[in-house]
């Protein structure tokens, strides 16, 4: 049996070659319809479109993304063509969130701002803009939540339009799927119209997808001073990045914002778990996330701690130093930890 693998995914090689005859890993962009035609099975990550031209002709049976998006692979092709697939969704939730609450903890510290004075809109609430709310709650900022499939299902909650976020909100973070069909389609969500409705000036925060906020709506709104800053994780036309909106925004980072080493871990052990039982296999031991490096201290507590663990400002001055680096950067990212 054989598994083709993207070579970024970290931790899970050595489970899968207890597993498996053979493991192949390989660049994401390197994972070609010549390289899967005799493979078994096919673990991917963001950079590989898991299509026709892809997997026509080949014996895959199984394609596992590690990520929590999926807009990546053809599901309906893979559905049509007896292939299971599956994703992970929530496993780099709590990474995410901890990203965002770094970011915050730096909004309070270097740019003034105060948690009771201050509204934060979260849009989109699932396992990630669920987390964001419960710490924005912790951290004493006032909270607004925008979810309209949440809201449209009766699910408990208190939820508000897109218009009142954008009317009532100081800080607009956003944590949707990407989508351009359906009811709620989320490309371009935050485009001219929705900046030229803002009435606080706000700061945005995105950590979902690049798509999902139009680069030069954004641009504009920044400039003619709509917006008052930004934090940008996930990017329009990855990794070919808008340069001029890295050098405004206060934090701009290459798509890392879920990379903890226990998000990458729980989607290493998702995905061990849907090939064991896709193939009936038996699962191995858990996979768990390495240690720090030696010698790295960490506070014991408090905001300390938590910018110890992670201050994304590091990851935003790489980047900014060095954009052509951004598959670099996130491939090669350093072991972070959450705890």
């Amino acid at each position: 049996m054989k598994i083709v693998i993207d070579d970024k995914i970290p931790y899970i090689s050595e489970t899968l070659a207890l597993l498996v005859d053979e493991v192949v890993a390989l660049p994401g962009s390197r994972i070609s319809a010549a390289a899967v035609r005799d493979a078994d099975a096919l673990i991917v990550r963001t950079r590989t479109r898991c299509d026709e031209n892809l997997l026509s002709g080949s014996k895959v049976s199984f394609v596992a993304t590690a990520t929590i998006g999926f807009d990546h692979i053809d599901t309906q092709y893979l559905e049509q063509s007896g292939i299971e697939w599956m994703s992970c969704p929530g496993c780099n939730s709590s990474a995410v969130a901890q990203y965002v609450r770094s970011s915050l903890l730096l909004l309070i510290r270097e740019k003034g701002i105060v948690p009771s004075d201050t509204t934060i809109g979260i849009v989109g609430c699932g396992h990630v803009g669920s987390k964001v709310k419960a710490l924005a709650e912790d951290m004493g900022f006032s909270v607004m939540v925008c979810d309209p499939p949440k809201a449209e299902s009766g699910e408990a909650g208190t939820f508000v339009d897109i218009s009142d976020i954008a009317a009532g909100c100081d800080i607009i973070t956003f944590h949707v799927p990407y989508s351009t069909e359906g009811r709620y389609p989320t490309l371009h969500l935050a485009d001219s119209a929705f900046f030229d409705s803002l009435r606080r000036k706000p700061w945005i925060i995105n950590t979902s997808r690049g798509e999902v906020v139009d680069t030069s709506a954004l641009l504009r709104a920044i400039d003619c001073g709509q917006v008052t800053d930004a934090v940008i994780d996930t990017w329009e036309n990855e990794p070919d990045i808008n340069l001029t909106l890295l050098n405004k925004v206060y934090i701009g980072t290459p798509h890392i914002a879920g990379y903890s080493a226990e998000g990458k871990v729980n989607a290493d052990n998702m995905v061990v778990d849907g090939l064991c039982r896709h193939f009936g296999l038996e699962r191995p031991s858990v996979i768990l996330p390495p240690p720090l490096p030696e010698g790295t201290i960490i506070p014991e507590s408090g905001e300390e701690r938590m910018l110890a663990l992670y201050n994304p400002l590091a990851d935003s001055g790489m980047l900014k130093a060095s954009p052509e680096s951004f598959e670099e950067l996130r491939g090669n990212y350093p072991v972070r930890r959450e705890t």
